[in-house]
């Protein structure tokens, strides 16, 4: 008997339905994280009860005015592909301290796996560095960046010819049941969604082209090609993995409205 917490055995029932499975769920996730000083508890990289100088030139900044903690990144990484992890990038975040890695192309409840594995592996990794790895998705109050895990989705439909239409439809799905993916995307996520800092208001669904501030954003190059796959912007850094890939396709492949 699987026990509560076991988010996995639910969705493997999602990812096991016929209709799910013929779909082949592609998800490549961005799962952002910062990194915080042992003993006080304050992103690596800033002075000890001071600010850095505001947001602007970390996001994929470079040097050691800007980037702190890469040979953890770099570490991870390298861990991830001996592992196995389809892990297919890594940035600086707009906040100084913040990074993300990205999982991805994966099929299925595959995606859920790595990331599980791949937080673990980034765990012993801080671990050795004597830093703390914070999943929160608002960590520092006030006007800095919040961290999310925002999902890319696309599924056989919508990769192949006509596939827009299938996402549109996709997306008016998701945000006939807004409430309860918010619901399910992850603790403290109100304190992100702000609708500042690149995010959507918790309340409010909209979705657009390359629009940052939507709560699910397409690609400009999908609108282009008229296929291809789209961005939920509202996972917090904190979701668990397993409910938030198999909500989505549950909501676009099984839900009937």
């Amino acid at each position: 008997e699987p026990i509560p917490t076991n988010k996995r055995h639910a969705a493997a029932k999602i990812f096991s339905d016929p209709s799910v499975a013929a779909e082949e769920t592609w998800y490549g996730i961005e799962q952002e994280y910062t990194l915080l000083q042992k003993d006080i508890k304050w992103p690596v990289g800033w002075p000890v009860g001071g600010f850095p100088g505001p947001q602007g030139p970390y996001y994929c900044g470079v040097g050691a005015d800007k980037a702190f903690g890469r040979d953890i990144v770099d570490s991870h990484y390298k861990a991830c592909l001996y592992a196995g992890i389809n892990v297919s990038g890594t940035n600086g975040e707009v906040m100084p301290g913040q990074w993300e890695f990205q999982v991805g192309p994966t099929v299925g409840i595959a995606a859920a796996d790595q990331v599980w594995v791949a937080r673990y592996i980034l765990e012993r990794i801080t671990e050795l560095a004597g830093v703390v790895l914070s999943l929160d998705p608002k960590p520092i109050p006030g006007d800095w960046n919040g961290a999310g895990a925002h999902t890319n989705y696309s599924t056989k439909s919508m990769r192949e010819d006509g596939g827009y239409e299938v996402i549109k439809k996709a997306i008016e799905k998701l945000g006939l049941r807004h409430k309860e993916h918010i619901s399910a995307y992850g603790e403290g996520n109100e304190r992100r969604l702000t609708g500042k800092h690149e995010t959507a208001d918790i309340n409010t669904f909209l979705w657009g082209v390359a629009n940052r501030g939507a709560s699910i954003r397409v690609g400009r190059d999908t609108e282009q090609a008229g296929k291809g796959y789209f961005e939920d912007r509202r996972p917090a850094s904190n979701m668990d993995p397993y409910t938030v890939t198999s909500m989505i396709a549950e909501t676009t492949i099984l839900w009937k409205p």
